[in-house]
């Protein structure tokens, strides 16, 4: 341990001298957490839906009324109505407006008759956030317009369906956090773990260790151990401040604080021995670099950090089954903003442990003790 816990403190010490490293390196992922967060986490609002009646009739002007309320209400969008479906057509092409509701001719004679029929929404699929937006909006319009209410005769009410919310109302912001904290972990763990050890090697520090009797398993546990301190550190003030700034409730709660550090502290040294397996033959120093945004972008999008793994396509799902990022959003999710305990995310715990020791044994199998 005194060999180790000597190149730990030189690490250390050297890390401490680049203080902008430090600073940026926990800026990075909070500003992608505050802009992402609320870029994407909020409702849409104000959009311009254009509106065709070629009815005129009742149930035409029962819809149009229904969207006047909603853009009253929820401001989802704003119903603009054109004289014609060619000009409305034209507006959607140019970006005038995010949708076209065609009413048909015939549109109320249909709804008496009981022949069901149609409203055509003419959408700019490009956008597929506001597109299944106003798709949801548009079929909630048009439920119920072929009711025909009965005065005479008391009909039993139909079966409606109430929907409870275990949890608080969560915003897309803090959503994002869990992935936010672990993707700090991960750029420390590169910048401090996988490109000092390169740069080692390219002044030839790398050579002086060779000629000492630390082990194979030693120096790789050294490089590990001063990396995941780096990214345990990085990760431990991205989470106190993320969720200060993402209105995560009590933020400051101990018990929930000393969990979810136990979370970052094997999600870093799990992360920091794979890296390091990855590149213990490495000797080209651009390969981490370029290396660091091929897994940035691998390891983190099919985690579940933007997105639920369960609307992920198959190859994807199978990535995320392998991915160190998925166990470790998951428990940092469950603990932060699930409020569960321990007990919860004790198989995600196992995993990140699992793969830290299978990787540093790994690595100081692979690592060479030569030039």
């Amino acid at each position: 341990m005194r060999h180790v816990w000597a190149l730990v403190e030189r690490e250390l010490i050297r890390f401490l001298r680049a203080p902008l490293l430090i600073i940026f390196t926990i800026l990075g992922p909070l500003l992608q957490l505050v802009v992402l967060g609320y870029a994407f986490g909020g409702t849409l609002h104000g959009l311009r839906l254009a509106m065709v009646d070629e009815d005129h009739g009742v149930q035409a002007l029962r819809l149009r009324e229904r969207a006047q309320a909603v853009a009253a209400g929820a401001g989802t969008f704003e119903a603009v109505l054109y004289a014609d479906e060619a000009g409305a057509l034209k507006a959607l092409r140019i970006g005038k407006v995010s949708g076209v509701v065609v009413i048909p001719r015939g549109f109320t004679r249909r709804i008496l008759a009981r022949e069901a029929p149609q409203v055509a929404l003419v959408e700019n699929n490009v956008d597929r956030f506001v597109s299944s937006a106003l798709a949801g909006v548009l079929k909630e319009l048009v439920t119920g317009l072929d009711q025909v209410q009965v005065t005479t005769t008391r009909l039993p009410a139909g079966v409606a369906l109430a929907v409870v919310e275990l949890y608080p109302f969560v915003p897309y912001v803090q959503y994002l956090l869990p992935g936010t904290i672990v993707l700090a972990i991960f750029t420390m763990v590169m910048l401090g773990g996988a490109f000092a050890f390169m740069d080692d090697k390219v002044l030839g520090i790398h050579e002086g260790y060779l000629v000492t009797p630390v082990t194979r398993l030693e120096l790789v546990a050294a490089f590990d151990v001063s990396g995941a301190i780096k990214a345990v550190t990085a990760g431990t003030v991205l989470t106190l401040v993320g969720m200060v700034l993402s209105g995560v409730p009590a933020p400051l709660e101990p018990v929930r604080l000393l969990q979810a550090l136990l979370v970052i502290t094997l999600t870093a040294l799990a992360l920091v021995s794979v890296m390091f397996l990855l590149l213990a033959r490495v000797n080209d120093p651009m390969v981490p670099r370029i290396a660091s945004m091929l897994l940035n972008t691998l390891l983190f999008f099919p985690s579940g950090a933007v997105y639920p793994v369960e609307a992920l396509p198959g190859w994807l799902r199978a990535i995320a089954v392998v991915d160190p990022f998925t166990y470790a959003v998951r428990a940092l999710r469950t603990l932060l903003l699930q409020g569960a305990g321990l007990a919860a995310i004790t198989p995600d715990l196992l995993v990140l442990s699992a793969t830290g020791a299978v990787a540093l044994v790994l690595s100081a199998a692979v690592f060479r003790r030569s030039l």
